[in-house]
């Protein structure tokens, strides 16, 4: 795609794999707690999930932005006007009574 809005740089790459690398963590960590249970029971297991989304937060961090793309909305949209303010309470009527005062 000649428009594509998506960046390539090493740090946006290495961002984009933690979704993935979160859903694997979880599997095999599950997995693990399935095959062999107490030592890798998943309440015991749990920080190593921690640990992956550290590790990749950190390679981000540290990868180059060399080349990096920011994304900006489009020129010559014009935002969608905000709604009019509504009045919370209506205007109290001179000589009505209470809607469910029960008379």
């Amino acid at each position: 795609m000649a428009n594509d809005p998506r960046c390539r740089c090493q740090s946006c790459t290495i961002r984009s794999f933690t979704g993935p690398a979160i859903v694997i963590t979880i599997g095999v960590l599950f997995l693990l707690h399935q095959l062999r249970g107490g030592v890798f029971y998943f309440g015991h297991t749990w920080p190593a999930l921690l640990i992956v989304i550290g590790v990749l937060q950190l390679a981000a961090a540290m990868a180059s932005r060399e080349g990096h793309i920011v994304v900006t909305p489009p020129q010559g949209v014009p935002p969608a006007p905000a709604p009019p303010p509504s009045s919370a309470v209506p205007p109290p009527d001179a000589g009505s009574s209470a809607p469910y005062s029960g008379h």
